[in-house]
């Protein structure tokens, strides 16, 4: 089965190129385009100021950043790195967060993480409705994703939001179903429900006449006997 890793960050801005850093990383994985429970999540100490417009945005300050380790350590770096291993890699603008990884990551000898790595679920999306307002909150509200939970951004339930997202775009309720083992049709038709009809208030005129009706009745007799439909239904008396 494919594994894939959709993943969020946050940062102290938009540009990694100006001095913006992370400051919050998370990732969710999927086995076959489901959740398998696993994560990582790791808050980031930037080593500068926050911006009151992200703290806006994530409620991450520079306060609660302090003590949080620096993404060099083997417990962020590292450990991201194990996490993710050769999996496929799913993002919302997925250019945004690959820069400010790779950035990091460059900075450390590591390894870049190659855009052919990457799904971008906004592409996806824009494909899937275009002309159409494609952020991470217009899609849970499209594909009626709960977003209870989430009262400011977070790399975690954003993380964990994207990957139901993802399985929609992917088709992921029909996929659901595909994996349902198959009824019988026979069956489901035996099991339906019975109808019951009761009599019509104005009766229909019969449109035979007392000899064919007489005749019918000699016919079933001598050739359907006890097998023919009408006695079983009362319609007629042996």
């Amino acid at each position: 089965m494919a594994r894939e890793i959709v993943l969020d960050t946050e940062t102290t801005g938009l540009d990694h190129r100006r001095g913006d850093r992370l400051v919050e990383i998370a990732c969710v994985e999927l086995h076959d385009c489901l959740p398998t429970g696993r994560s990582f999540h790791r808050y980031i100490n930037p080593e500068r100021d926050m911006p009151p417009e992200a703290e806006k945005v994530h409620g991450l300050s520079a306060k609660f950043l302090a003590d949080k380790p620096l993404f060099s350590a083997p417990d962020v770096c590292d450990a991201f790195i194990d996490f993710v291993g050769d999996a496929t890699l799913v993002a919302h603008n997925a250019a945004f967060d690959r820069g400010f990884l790779n950035f990091e990551l460059e900075a450390l000898g590591r390894p870049a993480l190659p855009p052919t790595r990457w799904i971008d679920t906004l592409g996806l999306a824009q494909k899937r409705f275009p002309g159409m307002y494609n952020s991470l909150d217009a899609l849970c509200k499209r594909f009626k994703i709960s977003l209870a939970e989430r009262e400011k951004h977070g790399a975690l339930i954003d993380a964990r939001l994207l990957a139901e997202v993802y399985l929609e775009l992917k088709g992921g309720r029909e996929r659901a179903l595909e994996l349902a083992p198959l009824a019988d049709p026979a069956a489901e038709v035996l099991a339906g429900p019975q109808i019951h009809y009761g009599a019509r208030p104005r009766p229909l005129a019969a449109r035979s006449s007392d000899e064919e009706r007489a005749r019918h009745v000699e016919f079933v007799r001598a050739n359907l006997k006890d097998k023919a439909v009408w006695l079983k239904l009362g319609l007629m008396e042996p």
